[in-house]
């Protein structure tokens, strides 16, 4: 039996931008583009109508009377469209947009001057599900988790006192009104300030520090 292709959705504000990742995608022959989308509203219209398995995301729409942006459109298909994955597709690579787009529930962030191979990578791997990143992206990331501040949010004392509940990550997701990307982005910073490995060793750990009471 084939396999049927990865259906796509390119929202970009630039038609040449749209027209180039078109001609790029669909000489793949397990990719296939379903429809552009020039604005933030429109991405999350299509979205929603046309259920593509993953959505290229501009991150900053451009220009007088563009509406959203990027993350907040990927906020709002978090809720209207939950079963399709979003790639953040941009020429920015800046630590606080990085972590404001995994926040809102981007499953990847690839830069729009890295090499086609990539781009094809990731879109494979946002389609399963997997959390795709280039490398310029990963280390900004390390860049933030290796940083002096390694004290525990508010958010993620929450979030490791209801894995101290044993709650899952959907749970915790539901618990928190939060999408479960954005839980596994909050797991990832608490393992790495706790300097931790799993769940039960955060938990011991958070107590230990006196973050946490279990009693």
């Amino acid at each position: 039996m084939t396999t049927p292709p990865v259906r796509l959705l390119i929202a970009d504000d630039h038609a040449v931008v749209r027209a180039g990742l078109r001609a790029l995608l669909e000489g793949e022959p397990d990719l296939a583009v379903l429809a552009e989308a020039a604005s933030g509203e429109e991405a999350v219209r299509l979205a929603v109508s046309a259920a593509p398995d993953v959505v290229l995301m501009d991150l900053r729409f451009a220009g007088p009377g563009s509406g959203i942006d990027g993350v907040e459109a990927v906020r709002r298909l978090a809720v209207e469209a939950p079963g399709v994955r979003v790639l953040m597709l941009t020429s920015y690579s800046g630590r606080g947009d990085i972590v404001r787009a995994l926040e809102a529930g981007a499953r990847g962030y690839v830069l729009k001057a890295g090499p086609p191979e990539e781009l094809f990578r990731a879109v494979r791997g946002a389609a399963t599900g997997a959390l795709a990143l280039a490398p310029e992206v990963v280390g900004e990331l390390v860049g933030q988790v290796v940083s002096p501040d390694q004290d525990l949010t508010a958010r993620e004392v929450e979030v490791v006192g209801l894995m101290a509940e044993g709650r899952s990550n959907r749970a915790i997701a539901q618990s928190l009104f939060l999408s479960e990307a954005t839980v596994k982005t909050h797991l990832v910073r608490i393992y790495r300030k706790l300097k931790v490995e799993n769940r039960a060793a955060a938990v011991s750990e958070a107590v230990r520090r006196g973050l946490l009471d279990l009693d």
